[in-house]
């Protein structure tokens, strides 16, 4: 005898997923009035979109070529008229470096978050969900990457790799894989013992749909903290590693590495190290200031 379809447990059906919807929804609204509520956090979401605002309209901002110079006679000019920041020892406008640069800084951020945002959360989910030896393994092996300093690590990955910007990127990003995956496993740990979980295997799905569909996406919020926050790191140790010679490679406008070339002329003309340092530093706070409002903003224990 086949079994008819019953009307009354489809409605409660769509009646609930509506209801989760209306839920998720209102928590969302909720997050971006808090958000917007901070002040720090404003600060920094305007810095971010300074930052790619300048990163778009790059060539239209720039008043010079940032890897050309027009004469060795222009270096090491004072901030002026002409070149609103001064110029470098080839005579090179430091004004439309650090612009160009942003575009740099941007892939920096984007690239290494990522590397580590997949990796990690992977790793993360699938030692928190499985347990047992799995999470062993994982986590021990997390444990000695970070067991080293972040920036010592990093030089080994590019001495190994070899001296670029691309090798750098990769060498970071690797290096932040195991914050994601910790504060993953963290979150899974909690998710996957609550009912809709139970209720998931109940019907008979399997364990990499649970995981997928509906564990990892209710562990979003520390994630998108953790991404937002690494972005600054990200750039500051890529940075880090281009003054050291280890990454972006002459002449490519990378704000490290504009540091590195002006060390010299520190004393006779601290402007050349002293622009692109304050672009790393405004940028840095600015994921940082935004990442701690976006922070408070998803916690639910601070509503009120």
């Amino acid at each position: 005898m086949a079994l008819q379809p019953n009307p009354a447990r489809e409605t409660d059906a769509a009646f609930t997923d509506e209801l989760a919807q209306q839920k998720k929804s209102s928590l969302w609204k909720d997050v971006f009035f808090r958000l917007i509520k901070s002040k720090t956090s404003l600060v920094g979401l305007c810095i971010i979109l300074l930052l790619i605002v300048t990163a778009i309209f790059a060539p239209l901002i720039a008043t010079h070529s940032p890897t050309s110079y027009e004469s060795i006679t222009n270096r090491y000019q004072p901030p002026s008229v002409e070149h609103f920041l001064g110029t470098d020892a080839l005579g090179r406008d430091i004004f439309s470096r650090i612009v160009y640069g942003t575009r740099i800084s941007i892939q920096i951020g984007v690239f290494t978050v990522a590397i580590s945002m997949i990796i990690g959360v992977l790793l993360g989910g699938i030692a928190g969900y499985f347990g047992k030896w799995i999470d062993q393994i994982i986590m021990r092996i997390v444990d000695i990457l970070m067991a080293f300093p972040s920036i010592l690590l990093a030089i080994a990955l590019v001495a190994v790799l070899g001296p670029s910007l691309q090798n750098a990127m990769i060498a970071v990003g690797i290096v932040g894989i195991p914050q994601f995956a910790r504060i993953v496993r963290s979150a899974v740990l909690s998710v996957k013992e609550t009912e809709y979980i139970e209720a998931a295997k109940a019907i008979g799905a399997k364990n990499g749909r649970v995981l997928m569909q509906h564990v990892l996406p209710n562990c979003l919020a520390p994630i998108i903290v953790q991404a937002t926050l690494s972005v600054g790191t990200a750039i500051l140790d890529a940075a880090g590693l281009s003054f050291l010679g280890l990454g972006a490679q002459p002449p490519t406008p990378e704000w490290g590495a504009m540091l590195s070339d002006g060390r010299a002329a520190l004393q006779n003309a601290p402007w050349v190290v002293a622009f692109p340092g304050i672009a790393i530093f405004l940028v840095v706070l600015g994921f940082n200031l935004f990442g701690d409002g976006l922070r408070d903003a998803l916690d639910p224990r601070l509503k009120e």
